[in-house]
């Protein structure tokens, strides 16, 4: 009854069943990436992918059994649940949690199933659909690059099949940064697979990785991911924050001097740069990653640009001290949002973790550190 599945999944896609299309990452050599160092790119064969479906659908069948002999009608409540989180392995917990979540959502693993050939992709997906009836969206990871070299036809094809949204990784639209972080793309390749996938009606999420530019690129990075994002008009902007990783490419050029991180002050004026520059577009904006300082930065545009660019300059505006009372709230899990602040047992406790940890010399390791643990 088992089935394969990959490491990763954005955070919208956290309610959806996990089907592995690909393993890895057929490219693997971001400077920033850590995810699938190490290992080796490989495609899944069709009758592979099928019969990791059935497997999915034995599953299901069991669990809805489980509901049956439990009187509960084949529903999948919470003490269905609580029966099969005791007795149940890995894969079957998550499929009796994706049919309590409702069993409507698939994200399709790896790094860039996009890849694969457009009629092994249809056939796939199409397979998902007819066996599992309840799925209402299919969403993907791909790369900019895959996307740029498949047909408007090609895509709509996709589409047709089943496909509802695909997830860019994005970074930066800065010819420069991207050579230095060796992401493998141009700003010319984003916008033109963006396009096509926009063209063809797929709904499009372009991510944006806040302070990549680092003091090498501080204006350029935002302006010119700006720029990008204006060219193609994606569905959704997600924002994320840079945090070198040991063992990354990245993490030797910082270790050595090449590489020079922003302070999370000068990420949030980048990200306020970034906001300030994007025009003529519909995108919803969204931070929804706890890395992230201010989660709060989302909006539709261009409706909520100027709601977005006032969290940001309240931040800003805060005093020195309080700003760091918060970065150490935000990444101890204290604070969520600014309003936050306004808590005086909270602030209190926050302060006196600040003094604590300046008077033993550790406040910025210790950020630091708890930054890299919400990876």
């Amino acid at each position: 009854m088992l089935f394969e599945q990959g490491p990763i999944r954005p955070p919208s896609e956290a309610e959806s069943l996990l089907l592995r299309f690909t393993r890895n990452c057929p490219w693997n050599r971001c400077d920033f990436c850590g995810t699938y160092k190490g290992t080796a790119f490989s495609r899944r064969s069709l009758e592979e992918i099928k019969q990791d479906v059935d497997n999915v659908c034995r599953i299901v069948d069991r669990i809805r059994e489980i509901s049956w002999q439990a009187g509960y009608g084949g529903e999948v409540n919470r003490q269905v649940l609580s029966e099969v989180y005791r007795t149940g392995s890995h894969q079957v917990i998550h499929v009796a949690a994706w049919l309590y979540r409702g069993g409507k959502t698939v994200f399709i693993q790896d790094a860039n199933s996009l890849i694969m050939k457009t009629a092994d992709l249809v056939e796939a997906i199409g397979y998902v659909k007819r066996k599992l009836p309840s799925v209402e969206r299919i969403t993907s990871y791909a790369r900019s690059k895959t996307l740029a070299g498949k047909s408007r036809q090609e895509l709509e094809e996709i589409r047709h099949a089943g496909l509802s949204r695909i997830h860019v990784g994005m970074e930066s639209g800065s010819d420069a940064v991207l050579k230095y972080m060796n992401k493998g793309v141009t700003a010319r390749d984003h916008i033109e697979g963006g396009r096509r996938v926009v063209e063809a009606g797929i709904s499009l999420c372009e991510y944006v990785l806040l302070g990549l530019g680092g003091r090498n690129w501080p204006e350029e990075h935002p302006l010119e991911t700006a720029r990008v994002l204006n060219e193609i008009n994606p569905d959704f902007i997600r924002m994320r924050t840079l945090t070198v990783i040991e063992g990354t490419p990245l993490y030797d050029k910082l270790a050595g001097g090449e590489f020079a991180e922003q302070t999370e002050d000068e990420i949030v004026a980048g990200e306020r740069l970034l906001i300030e520059n994007l025009e003529g577009i519909g995108s919803e904006v969204v931070s929804d990653h706890m890395l992230n300082l201010l989660e709060e930065v989302c909006g539709r545009l261009p409706e909520q640009k100027e709601y977005m660019i006032s969290v940001i300059d309240r931040y800003l505006s805060l005093s020195e001290q309080v700003r760091l009372n918060f970065r150490l709230g935000k990444r101890t899990g204290l604070y969520r949002r600014l309003a936050d602040l306004n808590d005086p047992a909270r602030r209190a406790r926050v302060e006196a973790m600040v003094r604590r940890l300046e008077a033993e010399g550790r406040l910025d390791g210790t950020i630091s550190s708890l930054r890299a643990s919400m990876i």
